[in-house]
C-alpha cells in the first residue's frame, strides 16, 4: 500500500486538513486507488466563529489537551500510512525475456532484471553433467549454426563445450546474432551479490542434488524459485531446501486442471508457494473471455489466497493490456508472460486507477 501525504488548496475554506492519498489499498482480491481525508479540527472563519461562545477559562486547558491528543493521534496515523510499503507484484518473463529477446540467454536475463521483472530459466543437463539454460528437447527451433541432421539431437546428448558454442540469438533477429547457451553457474555468478535479482528455475532435466550444490556455492537460495509441473518434485525439493520458494505450473483443459488441483489439494499443497495456471484469452468483449473459465479462476484464486499461496497465471501469447487488468480483477496476484513490458504497464494501470 503506497500512500502520499499532501496538503491541497481549498478556495475559501481555511486551514483544510492534511489529505492522505491512499493508493493500491488492498480490498479483498484486488487493490483500488482513492482519496480518503482524515478530518482534523479546522479553524472557522470570523463570521462562523461569531456563532460560538468562548468557553470559560477553566475549560480551555481541557480542550487544548484534547486538541493536542487528537493532533498527535492523527500524526501517528499519517506516519503509519506513509511508512507502509507497497506489496510487491512478481512478473515472470517466460523463457528469459518473453519474445522480446532470444530465449534463455544471459543477455536476456540481464535485460529482464533491468526492467524489474524476474526471468525464467529452463534447465537441462549436458552429456558431461553441466546444467545449462535451454528450453527445447532438440536444437531444431532456436539453434542456427548446426546441420539439419544435428538439429534433431538434444542438449543431453552433447558435450558441454559443443552446447556452449550453439548460436541461439539470430532466430529472434540478426541484431542478436552471436548469443550463446549459458551455464547455470554463469547465471548464478551474475546474481551473486545482487539480492534483487530473482530467477525461476524450470526443471527439464537437472539433478536436484547438483542444483543445491550450485545454489549453495553462490549463496542464492533466497533468489531462486524452483519451478516444475510435477508436484512430487516440489515435495522432494522442499525437503532438501526447507523454506525455498517453489512454483507448480499447470496447463491443459479446465477438466484436466480440476483433476490436477484435486490431487495437490489432497496433498494439502505441500511445498508449493506459487501456483501457475495457463490461460487462453478470447474475445474480451464477451462475458467470459478466458479458458479456463472466469468462475474457475476466481475459485482457485480464493482457495490459494486462503492457503497463503501466490496465484500466478500465464496468459498464453497475450499482448493485450486489458486482458491482464481484467485478470487482476479476478484476484490474480502474479503473472508469467511473453510480453513483460505490456504486463508491467497493465499492473501500473491497475494500481493507479
Amino acid at each position: 500500500m503506497g500512500v502520499a501525504l499532501r496538503k491541497e488548496k481549498s478556495g475559501g475554506r481555511p486551514n483544510l486538513p492534511w489529505i492522505i492519498t491512499e493508493s493500491q489499498c488492498e480490498r479483498h482480491k484486488h487493490e483500488s486507488s482513492y482519496k480518503r481525508p482524515l478530518t482534523m479540527p479546522w479553524t472557522p472563519s470570523r463570521k462562523e466563529s461569531s456563532r460560538f461562545h468562548t468557553p470559560p477559562f477553566f475549560v480551555r486547558p481541557v480542550m487544548l489537551q484534547r486538541c493536542w491528543f487528537l493532533s498527535a493521534f492523527f500524526m501517528v496515523m499519517a506516519a503509519s500510512f506513509v511508512s507502509a510499503e507497497e506489496k510487491p507484484f512478481h512478473i515472470q518473463a517466460h523463457r528469459g525475456a518473453g519474445i522480446a529477446m532470444p530465449e534463455n540467454t544471459l543477455e536476456a536475463f540481464e535485460y529482464t532484471w533491468s526492467i524489474g521483472v524476474t526471468p525464467e530459466a529452463d534447465l537441462r543437463t549436458t552429456a558431461e553433467g553441466e546444467i545449462v539454460c535451454f528450453h527445447d528437447a532438440n536444437l531444431n527451433r532456436v539453434v542456427s549454426n548446426v546441420s539439419d541432421a544435428e538439429k534433431k539431437t538434444s542438449v543431453e546428448k552433447l558435450p558441454t563445450d559443443q552446447v556452449l558454442a550453439l548460436e541461439v540469438g539470430s532466430f529472434r533477429g540478426q541484431q542478436y546474432q552471436g548469443q550463446k547457451v549459458p551455464t547455470l553457474e554463469s547465471v548464478f555468478a551474475a546474481m551473486q551479490g545482487h539480492p534483487e535479482r530473482l530467477l525461476y528455475l524450470d526443471i527439464k532435466t537437472a539433478d536436484q542434488g547438483q542444483l543445491v550444490k550450485l545454489i549453495d556455492k553462490y549463496g542464492v537460495t533466497s533468489q531462486v524459485i524452483y519451478t516444475t509441473t510435477h508436484h512430487n518434485l516440489i515435495q522432494e525439493w522442499a525437503k532438501r531446501v526447507p523454506g525455498s520458494l517453489t512454483l507448480l505450473w499447470n496447463g491443459g483443459s479446465e477438466e484436466k486442471l480440476r483433476q490436477k488441483m484435486a490431487e495437490v489439494r489432497a496433498a494439502d499443497f505441500e511445498g508449493i508457494t506459487h501456483l501457475q495456471i495457463h490461460v487462453r484469452v478470447g474475445d474480451l468483449a464477451s462475458d467470459d473471455p478466458f479458458t479456463p473459465s472466469t468462475k474457475f479462476l476466481k475459485q482457485i484464486g480464493a482457495e490459494l489466497k486462503e492457503k497463503g499461496i501466490v496465484f500466478q497465471v500465464l496468459p498464453w501469447e497475450c499482448q493485450d493490456q486489458k486482458a491482464y487488468v481484467r485478470l487482476l480483477d479476478l484476484g490474480v496476484e502474479s503473472f508469467a508472460t511473453d510480453y513483460p513490458e505490456v504486463t508491467v504497464e497493465a499492473v501500473k494501470e491497475f494500481r493507479t486507477r
